[in-house]
């Protein structure tokens, strides 16, 4: 069963880190992905660019608007994230504790499902 890890943290984190600190953190998160991958359980993972560099896209009354980041309303943005494929959400939530990331951002875990569940 699929399941979505995803990173969530402060905006505004990345730039308070040294570039060590930032490499550093992006190791241990490159290496939890290899761990597993090796485990048979990640379908894929990708870090996300800041908000600084999103665009929303609403389209209202047939009207199309593009709002470019960042987001002054944003406390946090999704980071990355980590698919896997697990039997169980106990097993999806182990995982997500397991993630480096959990230390200083929020681990949100969500089953892959219709929207009309």
């Amino acid at each position: 069963m699929p399941y979505l890890l995803l990173i969530v943290e402060p905006v505004g984190q990345r730039a308070e880190r040294t570039p060590e600190e930032a490499r550093a953190a992006y190791d241990t998160m490159i290496r939890f992905a290899e761990d597993l991958k090796a485990r048979g359980l990640l379908v894929t993972s990708q870090s996300l660019a800041s908000t600084d560099e999103a665009v929303r896209v609403e389209l209202r009354g047939g009207e199309r608007r593009f709002i470019d980041g960042p987001f002054a309303e944003a406390k946090e943005m999704v980071g990355g994230f980590y698919l896997l494929n697990c039997d169980r959400e106990d097993e999806a939530l182990a995982i997500a504790a397991e993630c480096p990331a959990a230390q200083w951002c929020t681990v949100e875990v969500r089953r892959l499902a219709p929207c009309s569940d």
